[in-house]
């Protein structure tokens, strides 16, 4: 693309009958390297210029592709949109940068991947796609993903209608349960939390909600959060379902967060 914003970008297409899976490498300003995009577009015809984008944010060790082969959101939306329940909306699943166990879609020393998510994804994203950079944009993710979605969907509530979290790291230290990298590493000068990062945005009337399996190791993690958000008077809403950390809680219910997207996306338009 001759008028890309970025120095190269690669793509490719794979047509899976009820849509099409496009793969995306970038050279990244943020990164000062190539990284790697997923996205799905759903059904075979044109969609709205101004079509709902949700970004889905992996964990530790994983990447892009994760959220398509693993969790299979892509046909968990296909079939939402074929029962009327959410409207066509664009998948984007971004690796994290593939620093380390999992970057934590952070600031580091000299990557930037938490400007990556929120800056480089979503121009991506509109310059292969043909969609309105102004089009409605979501965030949610698992484990590390969810502490990242969580965390920028209240930083950048202007670029984020609603973001959600399931199974979430809550705090930065968590990391330290899956990750081999020193702390150190992440060149935080503090301990960066979804809890701070709320409160100093929850003037903006954030719209969020996350869920937790009962038999996940960050069950507390997140009931903690829960309630300093109950204490502080932030509405949100959390549940907690069967299950543990694994594909098969975030396979079953990634379709309930499509449809908290889509009610916000419903309120706009009305």
């Amino acid at each position: 693309m001759d008028d890309s914003y970025f120095r190269t970008i690669e793509t490719g297409d794979l047509d899976l009958g009820i849509g099409t899976l496009q793969m995306i490498t970038v050279k990244s300003p943020s990164l000062k390297m190539r990284s790697d995009i997923s996205l799905y577009i759903p059904g075979n015809t044109q969609l709205p210029a101004n079509t709902p984008v949700v970004i889905l944010l992996h964990g530790v060790y994983g990447s892009h592709w994760a959220w398509f082969l693993n969790a299979r959101a892509h046909v968990t939306l296909h079939n939402l949109i074929e029962s009327g329940r959410v409207p066509p909306m664009i998948l984007v699943a971004p690796s994290d940068g593939l620093w380390g166990d999992g970057s934590g879609y952070l600031k580091h020393k000299s990557k930037d991947f938490e400007k990556w998510i929120v800056d480089d994804v979503p121009r991506a994203v509109s310059e292969v796609t043909g969609n309105a950079p102004d089009a409605s944009h979501y965030i949610a993710g698992l484990s590390m993903g969810g502490f990242g979605a969580l965390r920028l969907g209240a930083k950048y509530c202007h670029l984020f209608r609603a973001f959600a979290g399931l199974s979430s790291i809550t705090e930065f230290s968590q990391l330290t349960q899956f990750i081999e990298e020193p702390l150190g590493d992440y060149a935080q000068t503090d301990n960066p939390s979804v809890i701070e990062e709320i409160k100093q945005h929850s003037k903006q009337s954030l719209k969020f909600q996350f869920n937790c399996g009962l038999g996940d190791p960050l069950i507390e993690n997140n009931r903690r959060l829960h309630h300093q958000l109950n204490e502080l008077g932030i509405e949100h809403t959390y549940h907690e379902y069967q299950g543990s950390h694994e594909w098969p809680y975030w396979s079953a219910h990634i379709g309930e967060t499509l449809q908290f997207f889509a009610e916000h996306e419903s309120v706009r338009e009305n």
